[in-house]
């Protein structure tokens, strides 16, 4: 079975933004490209059932009425996925992409991925849903549970593409960002992009040490890599980092710690996703 760039795309804004980058990420990985619709059919809130309140005949005409006002639903949602799947491909295929697929399913966006995951290589999906509140410093539902439940990378991105000119890896060390910089180093997705490696913390001889092999690990694979050690909260100080050296893409963990892995996502990564303007790519 061959792994995948898999773009999960739904009517919100940030679906211009999946296409873009996941036809670069195809590009780059020389991986085939497959956008994914996902029809979730479950009532988004409760109605009142007050079929009890009226008499048998009636009730059963309109429960008839619900059932079949259920299937136009159902079908004009699938007609608007298979829309949006076209317009998706259509944008990948001017952006150089040659035989994007599409796939429509019908359930819940985490489940599929889930029954998916062994055919993806890297998930690109949006901050936010188009169900989900818009607020800037909100994040999206599906990405939190996404995020909780696969095992492969995902690129979370914003409402534009922009090609990476620059990385930063988030570095400490530990055996998932030790993990990213091997991944980094052999990986065709950024060939030719500058890496910069950050470490948040006092400048001690381990720390040192760490980034000195995050460094060489890097250069030995062709990259043009640099590192800085900065005191600080993490997540101001990684975004203050990113800033000032104009990052365009910002790779981390999605952990900080594995005891509470299966639990929540890391407080620092939550917050670097709520705030992130800039696409993330998360490490498991």
């Amino acid at each position: 079975m061959t792994e995948q760039v898999m773009a999960a795309i739904d009517g919100s804004k940030y679906s211009e933004g999946v296409s873009g980058y996941a036809a670069w990420a195809s590009m780059a990985l020389s991986a085939p490209l497959t956008f994914l619709h996902v029809n979730d059919n479950h009532p988004q809130t409760a109605e009142a059932d007050l079929s009890g309140n009226i008499g048998l005949g009636a009730r059963e005409h309109l429960l008839e009425e619900l059932s079949e006002l259920d299937e136009r639903r159902a079908k004009v949602a699938q007609e608007q996925g298979r829309l949006m799947l076209t317009a998706a491909k259509e944008r990948a295929v001017a952006n150089g992409v040659a035989e994007p697929a599409t796939r429509q399913r019908n359930g819940t966006l985490v489940e599929t991925l889930e029954e998916l995951q062994d055919e993806i290589r890297l998930l690109v999906m949006g901050k936010r849903g188009e169900m989900a509140h818009q607020d800037g410093d909100h994040l999206g539902t599906n990405l939190e549970r996404v995020v909780r439940t696969l095992h492969r990378p995902i690129l979370m991105v914003p409402e534009m593409y922009k090609t990476p000119e620059k990385v930063m890896l988030a570095f400490d060390g530990s055996k998932t960002t030790r993990k990213g910089v091997e991944m980094l180093a052999k990986s065709p997705l950024f060939d030719g992009v500058p890496v910069h490696v950050v470490i948040v913390g006092a400048e001690t001889g381990d720390n040192r040490s760490q980034l000195d092999w995050a460094l060489k690990t890097l250069r030995d694979a062709g990259h043009e890599a640099e590192g800085a050690i900065r005191a600080g909260e993490v997540e101001a100080t990684l975004r203050g980092y990113q800033e000032e050296q104009d990052i365009d893409l910002l790779v981390m963990g999605a952990y900080g710690h594995s005891r509470i892995r299966h639990l929540l996502v890391g407080s620092t990564t939550t917050e670097m996703l709520r705030k992130a303007t800039k696409p993330v790519l998360l490490l498991r």
